[in-house]
């Protein structure tokens, strides 16, 4: 019997079904898990590894909210550490987009009905706010720094998603005293001019932060900060008290000129400081939108211009410094003319000077003179006195945007250059480097870079460590010497460029604009041709004039000078379109500081009369002019008989007292000179004289006496009698001794007769050359002297 064949029975489903696939199936469910797993770790690796930084930063974004704080902006002093521009809290206007939701359109209106009242100002327009609605969800400005009345109408509105918030903005405490020095700053506090700018790292500071963690609706969770880190203060070396003074003469001078630009700056000649900087036109940096690029420029250090006759100290000091002239020394002015490589040059019309002193020519400003002057050094050695000066490079003030002006090389200069540039012309200049000229020959010869920055600190106002440095003139050089100071003439030749330049303003081209009441004042006046756009040559009808002086002569406490562009032509030489800012600027300056006297002062009413009579049109014809004692007797209305209606024939003694002709015959007076063709001096020997007045006025007060103790009333003066040999005899009474007038400018005589009580009749202008009656003559008080000047 057969075995039954067994065969292996094939896996089954629990249903029955067979399923040869099943391995292969998990397989690949295997490989695909293992795949996933791969991708999922790579993921990972890259998300937490290789980007781990950007997706950190990423949360943080998200979770924190990080803000910028801005650092308190350093102050600006003047060297009093009075504020000129300060830092305070204003509040600005902003939106959150989200919030404000689709009202967007209705808020961006009402906000502009309330915030845009400056039709300029198109930031606070409807369209623009709403531009920066629609462009950000967190965050949109809507106005910065506004005042505390227009916070609060914004706030009355009750717009949703409408917030405040506290951010800086500098002040200006002075408006515009120094713009153009102190700059302004831009919205976002960095400086766009003047010291904010030059300065601005330094006075910005560093900003601090504030991290606030936030949920996921915006909530803060808590916060850390980082504070900021204050600007540095500035102590200028301005003097806000001479800065102000500065400014309001300037405005006087400008409503009198009408002047297109004017400039001042005065400077401290021991230290090359600048106690003032004023221009106009100017700007109130507190509202600097509304300023033109004009407005905005310090046209001090930024603008050059042909500085005319008061370059012409250049000269004659580099003259005077080579030994090729002396203030004494004659120089040949060629009859108002030079011819200089076939290019006539004139001096002003109605000067026709032939050889007059050195000091002389530079009180009249002739041009042939500083021509002749130049010629002799040569252009070379004239070249290195100018670069000496300072002039074709900048000075190193700390200002921005300061130009160098304009200087050509001498390889550069063509033959007729040596007849310009002594006389201002073919050279360019900023005031900037006109006043350290000038105040190197007030200093002694020393050139000092001009600076306007005292100190930079840390400190602030108030914490004791930081003090005032108030100006007391000096008359010492800092010791050492500055980076780059130097000497350039010597103490001698600046002494005789003084005296030189005292008489500029004495009997010179400044006599009757830039003379001062109690000092003694030196400068320069110039007068220069402006070039004509259109035509490229000088123009007739706009001109600079300027004036750069210091005083008192001798210890100079300040330099100042002044630049008048385009003033009115009836006006627009330097002594009337500059001048008068120095005369009421040094004025003030000087009495502000304290600086003592070295001229006799003029009372009030002195004052007037000279002024009266330096001011007169001495150039019109005088009727009887050519006959002094003539008009002396029409001006006195003396009778026909009146012995003083005629003086003394030439060669005879001048009119003297009864009194006085005893004491000449006792041989107590000289005799009388020889006609020389000049000027005859006093017979009356001064002593006596001045006893004389003493006798008499010790007479007259016994008279007054008398007549107060009988009531008798003072009797006037009867006329004068002939006196034996020739002389004059007044009759008792008050009576003085007219002096000797020759040889001194129109002020001094003014000033001498009204000392005596005697009055002047005031023909030409310059030096006294003739007078009616002669010096020594007795004549009653109050009597006008007549006395002729000339150039």
């Amino acid at each position: 019997m057969n075995r039954p064949t067994f065969t292996p029975v094939q896996p089954v489903s629990k249903t029955g079904v067979v399923t040869p696939m099943r391995r292969i199936r998990m397989l690949q469910v295997l490989a695909f898990l293992a795949l996933w797993c791969i991708v999922i770790c790579g993921r990972l690796i890259w998300l937490q590894v290789i980007q781990h930084h950007e997706w950190q930063d990423r949360a943080l974004r998200q979770q924190q909210r990080t803000f910028e704080v801005a650092p308190r902006r350093g102050v600006l002093y003047d060297r009093n550490l009075h504020e000129l521009a300060m830092t305070t809290l204003a509040d600005s206007i902003f939106a959150v987009p989200s919030e404000v939701g689709d009202n967007k359109p209705m808020t961006a209106t009402a906000l502009a009905a309330v915030l845009h009242v400056d039709p300029t100002d198109t930031f606070t327009s409807g369209s623009q706010m709403l531009a920066r609605l629609n462009a950000s969800r967190n965050f949109a400005w809507i106005a910065r720094k506004q005042s505390p009345e227009m916070i609060a109408k914004v706030k009355a509105l009750n717009l949703k998603g409408i917030y405040t918030v506290k951010e800086f903005k500098r002040f200006y405490p002075d408006n515009e005293i120094a713009a153009q020095v102190l700059g302004y700053v831009g919205i976002d506090d960095n400086g766009l001019g003047g010291l904010e700018e030059n300065f601005d790292e330094d006075l910005h500071g560093t900003p601090g932060r504030m991290y606030a963690n936030v949920d996921a609706r915006r909530h803060r969770l808590g916060s850390e900060e980082r504070e900021p880190l204050p600007g540095e203060n500035l102590v200028l070396t301005i003097d806000e008290n001479i800065q102000y003074m500065a400014e309001r003469a300037l405005d006087h001078n400008m409503a009198r000129t009408h002047a297109k630009v004017g400039t001042v700056v005065v400077q401290d000649p021991h230290t090359g400081q600048i106690l003032a900087l004023a221009v106009r036109p100017t700007f109130n940096p507190n509202d600097f939108r509304h300023a033109t690029t004009d407005l905005l420029r310090d046209h001090a250090v930024s603008d050059v211009y042909e500085p005319g006759s008061t370059f012409k100290l250049v000269t004659y000091s580099a003259a005077l410094e080579e030994h090729v002239a002396t203030p004494d020394g004659m120089v040949d002015c060629g009859g108002g003319q030079i011819n200089v490589a076939g290019r006539i040059v004139h001096d002003a019309p109605g000067e026709h000077f032939g050889n007059i002193t050195v000091a002389k020519a530079l009180a009249e400003s002739s041009d042939v003179a500083a021509i002749r002057l130049a010629q002799r050094m040569g252009a070379e050695k004239f070249y290195q006195y100018i670069k000496a000066y300072g002039f074709g490079d900048r000075t190193g003030i700390e200002l921005p945007d300061e130009t160098r002006g304009l200087l050509k090389p001498v390889r550069k200069w063509n033959p007729t250059t040596i007849g310009s540039i002594p006389m201002g012309q073919e050279v360019a200049v900023t005031p900037i480097q006109l006043i350290s000229m000038a105040s190197t020959i007030a200093n002694g010869g020393v050139y000092l870079p001009p600076h306007i920055l005292l100190q930079s600190t840390n400190d602030m106002k108030g914490d004791g460590k930081l003090q005032p440095a108030a100006f007391h003139p000096e008359n010492d050089l800092p010791s050492p010497l500055p980076d780059g100071a130097h000497r350039v003439i010597s103490t001698l030749t600046a002494a005789q460029m003084r005296k030189m330049m005292e008489g500029v303003v004495e009997f010179g081209t400044g006599h009757l604009t830039t003379q001062l009441n109690g000092y003694s004042a030196a400068g320069k006046t110039g007068t220069a041709q402006k070039i004509d756009p259109r035509t490229h040559t000088y123009s007739k009808t706009n001109f600079v004039g300027s004036f750069v002086g210091f005083a008192p002569v001798n210890n100079p406490a300040v330099t100042i000078a002044v630049i008048t562009d385009s003033p009115d032509h009836s006006m627009h030489f330097g002594a009337e379109a500059s001048g008068p800012v120095f005369q009421e600027l040094a004025q003030e300056i000087l009495e502000y500081l304290g600086v003592p006297h070295d001229q006799p002062l003029r009372t009030p009413a002195q004052a007037a009369k000279v002024d009266a009579a330096l001011h007169a049109d001495n150039d019109e014809p005088q009727e009887n002019a050519d006959d002094l004692n003539s008009l002396f007797a029409e001006v006195n209305n003396l009778p026909a008989n009146d012995p003083l209606r005629s003086s003394p024939a030439d060669g005879t003694r001048a009119p003297v007292s009864k009194h006085d002709l005893e004491q000449q015959d006792s041989g107590a007076l000289p005799p009388a000179p020889e006609d020389s063709g000049q000027p005859a001096s006093p017979l009356i020997d001064p002593k006596i004289l001045e006893a004389k007045r003493e006798q008499e006025k010790e007479e007259s007060a016994k008279e007054v006496a008398d007549n107060k103790a009988g009531q008798q009333p003072l009797q006037a003066p009867s006329s004068a009698t002939p006196a034996p040999g020739g002389g004059v005899v007044v009759a008792a009474g008050k009576r003085v001794t007219v002096p000797q007038f020759t040889g001194e400018p129109v002020r001094k005589v003014i000033e001498q007769a009204g000392s005596i009580g005697i009055t002047v009749k005031v023909l030409g202008s310059g030096i006294a050359r003739e007078q009616a009656p002669a010096p020594g003559t007795m004549v009653p008080e109050g009597t006008a002297v007549v006395v002729r000047f000339g150039r």
